[in-house]
């Protein structure tokens, strides 16, 4: 039965859609960050790694924020805690326009618009989505909710595209920072579920004894190491493609078609993810996601790069791409429960972030000093391999709990 929906206008189903449009919403505006890091380097003057430091500080800042957010979204709603974070969003991108400068670069599309993404996360929405569902429906919910980011991903890509071929970035940065606003009144359509209203044992812990129980739980830092790998991934080639389109004398369009059909092929990975997660093994699955992300780029290093091995690669890589995120957070709400499952999912999502961090940086890094980006390609291949074998060790069953501690 639906659990906690706050008042009676906020049926489960107006709650769920609320939580998928922010998903789409957040995670959608910042899947076409990529598509600046050209005109804007040419505008500027920059070297490659100014823009690229900077994006790298936003993924270090979205990950850093997204565990506070957990800790207030847990304590006190999602609602406030994303429609702030929906105006920091905003501010920022509108602040990248007028960043004349590389410290103004990273104030604005660094530190506000990364603070701004963490506190939008869609793992709070879909924290708050999944508490109201019973559990045998909680991991296909948790795949709609990533299938719906994936979606903004396939919207937001093609149309930041458009709009800075057609009214260049300055003006595609305006409008996408008053998008970012439209996050403010879907945020308070999401309710806050008090503990009493969660049904399993997580829900009369204290937020004290929820982290001392996943400090101690082995799986649980198998799996921040292996979520560090699907950041690496992700953002390196979320920020870099288009770029990397231009190095192999393809025209930057084709990175945005890839990118599109990135986020295309994970609306249906997303829900095979939340379907597997329900039926089998999670860290199973995981594994097998990275094990097959490694051989689809060596895959890609390996072949002749046309037009058309690009869209196989990315349809083949969009359909692992956020599927880590159903089975991720699942396996954090089936061990641990619902109750502080933002918090632990934000967490975890510390390691992705400095995975992010990495990728990123060390794409314009060593771009710049080697003038290929080969390396950052390999370096993926290890770490997916290393990924895969981490998680198979991880124990997913439930924590026994004989007398959970009182409420806060």
């Amino acid at each position: 039965m639906p659990q906690g929906t706050g008042s009676s206008w906020k049926t489960p189903l107006i709650i769920i859609t609320a939580g998928c449009l922010i998903a789409m919403f957040g995670f959608g505006l910042r899947s076409s960050f990529g598509l600046f890091l050209g005109p804007m380097t040419e505008a500027r003057e920059w070297d490659l790694q100014v823009i690229s430091l900077s994006f790298a500080i936003q993924n270090l800042l979205w990950g850093l924020t997204v565990p506070v957010a957990g800790i207030l979204a847990d304590k006190f709603g999602a609602a406030r805690v994303i429609a702030v974070g929906a105006l920091a969003y905003g501010a920022g991108i509108w602040g990248t326009e007028s960043a004349t400068t590389p410290l103004l670069m990273h104030l604005f599309f660094g530190i506000v618009t990364g603070v701004g993404v963490g506190l939008t996360a869609f793992s709070l929405a879909m924290a708050a989505m999944a508490k109201i569902v019973s559990p045998e429906k909680r991991s296909l919910i948790l795949g709609l909710g990533t299938a719906a980011g994936s979606a903004g991903q396939v919207i937001f890509t093609p149309l930041g595209n458009i709009l800075i071929m057609e009214l260049g970035w300055s003006t595609a940065l305006f409008i996408l920072s008053g998008i970012a606003m439209l996050i403010v009144p879907l945020a308070l359509v999401l309710p806050h579920t008090k503990p009493g209203e969660i049904k399993d044992t997580s829900a009369n812990l204290t937020l004290g004894t929820a982290l001392n129980e996943a400090a101690s739980h082995r799986g649980y830092l198998l799996l921040m190491l292996g979520f560090f790998v699907c950041g690496f991934h992700v953002a390196f080639i979320g920020f870099h493609f288009p770029r990397y389109m231009e190095d192999l004398g393809l025209r930057v369009s084709v990175g945005a078609t890839a990118l599109s059909l990135i986020g295309l092929a994970n609306i249906a990975g997303s829900f095979m993810s939340g379907y597997v997660g329900q039926r089998w093994s999670k860290k199973y699955g995981l594994a097998i996601i990275y094990g097959l992300r490694a051989v689809t780029i060596t895959g890609l290093l390996l072949v002749d790069k046309t037009a058309t091995v690009i869209y196989i690669f990315a349809i083949i890589m969009g359909l692992l791409w956020l599927s880590t995120i159903p089975l991720t957070t699942g396996l954090v709400a089936q061990i641990f429960g619902v109750r502080y499952m933002a918090t632990l999912f934000g967490i975890v999502f510390v390691s992705h972030q400095l995975g992010s961090f990495a990728g990123v940086y060390l794409g314009g890094y060593l771009h710049d000093l080697y003038g290929t980006y080969d390396a950052v390609w390999w370096a993926g291949v290890v770490l997916g391999l290393v990924a895969m074998v981490l998680h198979i060790p991880i124990n997913e069953k439930p924590i026994e709990r004989t007398s959970p501690a009182p409420a806060e």
